[in-house]
C-alpha cells in the first residue's frame, strides 16, 4: 500500500511524515522545503504478530508494510505550475490513497500561505488544483481518441468519448472524479485515466499540543474537517504531528505511557493505517511457524487461492485447500495442534473468502 502525504505548505505535513517514518525529511518554517518526494517504508502495527511469534517461538517476525510518500506542499495555482506544482501532482498519480494533512492549530510563529487558519478552505484549495489537473488530463485523452470516436467504426472509442464528455462536465463543475456515479464498464475507463481526484482520501487534522486528549468534537476546526469529510465520503483522523514526532523518539513502553497520560489508546500512525486500510478495503491474514510469523495484506473479498498467490504464484496454481483457524481461537487453544485436536481448524476450498485475522496453512501441489 502506497500513501501520498499532501497538504499546503506549513501545515505540519513533513513533521508528521518524519514521525511516521523516521525518514528525517526536512521540516522548516517556509514553503517548498520538501522538493523531492521523501519515501519511507513503515511496518503496520499489529499486536497479533508478537503474540503468535511468542506462541511459536518464531525466529523471524515480518509485519505488513505501508509506503509513505511525502509530496511537497501544494499551493493555489499548482495545476498551472505555480510553486513547484506539476512536478508534485505527477507524484500523486502513483499512490493508492492520499493522506491530506490539514492545519487545525493556531501558532503565530508558523506562517500560513493564506495568513489565516481555515481548514475547509485549505482542503478546497488543494482539491480544486487536483480537479483542474484532471480536466487537462481528460481533455488530452479526448484529443487522442477524437478521430476514432467520430469515425463510427470504433465503437469502444465512441463509448469512451461519451463517458469522457460526462466526466469533463462533472470536473468542470469543480467536483472530484471520485464522486461521479459510474457503471462497471465506466469504472474501468476511469481507473485507466489515473486521475488525481479519483484517489481515496484520509484527512489528517493536525491539532496543537494543548488540544491533545480533548474531545475531538469540542474543537471547532476539527469539527469542520469532519463535517466536510462526511459530505465527501472521506476518512478522518486527528493527530498532533509535533507530539507524534516526540513519540517516535521514545522506547515502546515509554510511548505507551505517554499516550496514557493523554487518555489515548493508540498512536497517530496506528490510527492512520487503520483508517487507510478501511478506506481501501484491505485486510490482513497471518501465517505462523517456528521459522517466521508474518502478516499478508489483501483486499477484502479475496478468495483463498488468490490469497495463497500473495505468498508465491505456485501456491495459487497448485492450490488444494486452506487450513484455517481464526487468531483468537488459535491463542485460546495454545497453538495449531491444540486447535486441530479441538476440531477448530477448518479445511476450506477454492471459494473460501478470507477474513481479517485468519491464520492459514496452505496446501498445494505443483
Amino acid at each position: 500500500m502506497k500513501l501520498g502525504v499532501v497538504g499546503l505548505p506549513n501545515v505540519g505535513k513533513s513533521t508528521l511524515f518524519n514521525a511516521l517514518t523516521h525518514a528525517g525529511a526536512e521540516a522548516a518554517n517556509y514553503p517548498f522545503c520538501t522538493i523531492e518526494p521523501n519515501v519511507g517504508i513503515v511496518p503496520v502495527p499489529d499486536e497479533r504478530l508478537e503474540k503468535l511469534a511468542a506462541l511459536y517461538s518464531s525466529k523471524k517476525v515480518t509485519p505488513a508494510v505501508v509506503e509513505f510518500v511525502d509530496i511537497a506542499g501544494l499551493v493555489k495555482g499548482a495545476s498551472r505550475g505555480e510553486g513547484l506544482g506539476n512536478k508534485f501532482l505527477s507524484h500523486i498519480r502513483e499512490v493508492d490513497a492520499v493522506v491530506h494533512v490539514v492545519r487545525c492549530f493556531e501558532d503565530e510563529n508558523v506562517t500560513h500561505v493564506e495568513n489565516s487558519i481555515d481548514p475547509v478552505r485549505d482542503i478546497e484549495t488543494i482539491n480544486l488544483e487536483l480537479v483542474l489537473a484532471d480536466i487537462e488530463a481528460v481533455q488530452k485523452r479526448q484529443d487522442r481518441i477524437k478521430n476514432a470516436a467520430r469515425g463510427g467504426s470504433d465503437k469502444s472509442a465512441a463509448e469512451e468519448y461519451r463517458f469522457l464528455e460526462r466526466l469533463l462536465a462533472h470536473l468542470e463543475a469543480e467536483q472530484p472524479a471520485s464522486s461521479l456515479p459510474v457503471t462497471e464498464e465506466e469504472k474501468l475507463m476511469l481507473d485507466n485515466l489515473f486521475l488525481l481526484s479519483s484517489k481515496p482520501v484520509v484527512y489528517c487534522a493536525n491539532i496543537a499540543e494543548k488540544d491533545m486528549g480533548a474531545e475531538e468534537d469540542s474543537l471547532p476546526l476539527v469539527r469542520a474537517v469532519k463535517e466536510y469529510a462526511a459530505r465527501h465520503g472521506a476518512g478522518v483522523i486527528v493527530v498532533c504531528a509535533k507530539t507524534e514526532e516526540e513519540l517516535a523518539e521514545l522506547p515502546p513502553e515509554d510511548a505507551a505511557a505517554f499516550l496514557q497520560d493523554f487518555g489515548l489508546e493508540e498512536s497517530g500512525l496506528s490510527k492512520l493505517i487503520k483508517a487507510s486500510y478501511a478506506l481501501l478495503g484491505l485486510i490482513s491474514y497471518l501465517t505462523a511457524g517456528e521459522k517466521e510469523t508474518r502478516a499478508w495484506t489483501i483486499p477484502a473479498g479475496t478468495k483463498a487461492p488468490q490469497a495463497a498467490g500473495k505468498i508465491h504464484t505456485d501456491f495459487e496454481k497448485g492450490f488444494i485447500r486452506a487450513e484455517v483457524v481464526d487468531y483468537e481461537t488459535l491463542l485460546e487453544c495454545g497453538g495449531y495442534n491444540g486447535a486441530r485436536e479441538k476440531g477448530k481448524v477448518r479445511s476450506e476450498g477454492k471459494d473460501y473468502v478470507m477474513k481479517d485475522g485468519d491464520v492459514v496453512l496452505f496446501r498445494f501441489n505443483v
